[in-house]
């Protein structure tokens, strides 16, 4: 009897041990078949399985590899940092070091706290502005993702009603919207959560309107409010410091996680100082929130961000990248829409309503190398270079050409 491939004998012990053999976003049952669950190995903007195959990798590890996997520098200082030690009674001078470096990186940042993940940032400034402002009501975009604890997990699954009793939404850019839920929080407004643009699942995303992102600046300012950045995915991506510098809009609290560490689990949470005294009043804490290894990598990324220019390095290969799916995507006779910053893609088709055909065009990609996701923004780290690029465009031009012997095209 064919002994089965790796990836399928990990995935039939982990059913045997793991709730559903997958849990979280790993869980692979909305992406093709042919898509590997477990992984070997990464070095660079490459990731191979546990069945040898390799991929140019457009995921990044769903956000944090920003400047590729094993960064020979980043690597470096936890490796030294490792060698003194992780986990100890209480945090080595890396996090004061590091609070400097974010306070002296994000215009906005008057102080810094560290945490683990998104999750954890995101509902610490929920909690802090709800502490500041002794207010219960939050607004949030319809349809966003701000992490997997109650208040904010997509999942209803165990969730009551308390859990969310005190959120309102509104549809991003859409001023009148933010209005009727003002309109509903009346007097009890503790803050607006927003992303730096819209990155839903499944949907084109979209940049802020400027003039949109500063009435919501307005509002909180006139309310007392806290205007709340929920920059875990897209922080260090765009800009060398808050996301929405660059229209002049500066939240009072933003988390960050993803990529801040290259790779390393660290979530940061920052302020300005009217909401200092609530940050400092409030309880939130973990067992390894004062980890050094990951506060070493993220000083030795900030860094290397810096020197390396990596962010003008990945808007370089994401408008290759974009440039290169549209010529073959028009080439082949299909209607391609890419929309977000070129460092955070999306791509989907037009009249693909059942998502049949970029789902169609991962699985023929993946068969060929390269690592797309069919409903979830994609990533560009900064390991990828033009020569990877144009490896990635000349597979995924076979992956066209197989498609459209499928499906046709539009």
């Amino acid at each position: 009897m064919r002994e089965l491939p790796n990836d399928q004998l990990l995935r039939k012990r982990a059913r045997q041990v793991i709730p559903g053999g997958m849990y979280g976003h790993g869980h692979a049952a909305m992406l093709p078949p042919n898509y590997p669950q477990f992984f070997e190995r990464g070095e660079g903007c490459r990731i191979t399985d546990v069945d040898g195959n390799e991929y140019i990798d457009f995921m990044c590890g769903f956000g944090p590899n920003l400047l590729g996997m094993n960064h020979p520098s980043v690597e470096a200082a936890a490796a030294e940092q490792r060698a003194l030690g992780n986990c100890f009674n209480g945090p080595t001078a890396r996090m004061v070091e590091l609070a400097e470096l974010f306070v002296e990186t994000i215009a906005h940042a008057d102080w810094a706290m560290f945490s683990k993940n998104g999750t954890d940032a995101t509902t610490a400034c929920l909690t802090i502005a709800r502490a500041a402002t002794r207010r219960r009501k939050v607004l949030i975009a319809h349809g966003a993702y701000h992490g997997a604890a109650p208040w904010c997990t997509p999942s209803h699954k165990g969730i009551v009603d308390g859990d969310r009793a005190h959120l309102l939404e509104y549809e991003y850019n859409d001023l009148e919207s933010v209005e009727a839920a003002l309109e509903e929080a009346r007097d009890d407004l503790a803050g607006i959560v927003v992303s730096p643009f819209r990155h839903d699942a499944f949907i084109d995303q979209e940049m802020p309107d400027p003039e949109w992102a500063r009435a919501l600046r307005r509002i909180c300012d006139e309310r007392e409010a806290a205007l709340i950045l929920d920059d875990v995915r897209a922080g260090f991506r765009l800009t060398f410091g808050g996301s929405w510098e660059t229209i002049g809009v500066d939240p009072d609290l933003s988390a960050y996680s993803k990529s801040i560490a290259n790779g390393y689990a660290l979530a940061a949470i920052v302020g300005n100082d009217r909401y200092r005294d609530a940050a400092r009043s409030i309880y939130t804490t973990g067992s390894f929130w004062y980890s050094a290894v990951p506060m070493a990598a993220c000083l030795a990324t900030i860094q290397a961000v810096r020197e390396e220019e990596a962010i003008a390095q990945m808007e370089r290969s994401g408008t290759l990248l974009r440039e290169g799916l549209d010529a073959q995507a028009r080439a082949h006779g299909f209607a391609l829409r890419q929309t977000g910053p070129v460092q955070m893609p999306m791509v989907l088709f037009e009249d693909d309503p059942d998502t049949a055909k970029v789902r169609g065009l991962s699985a023929q990609a993946l068969e060929r190398g390269v690592y797309l996701h069919p409903w979830h923004n994609m990533f560009v780290c900064a390991a990828h270079r033009e020569d990877d690029i144009r490896l990635a465009l000349e597979r995924t031009d076979d992956a066209f050409a197989a498609l459209k012997r499928e499906h046709g095209t539009v």
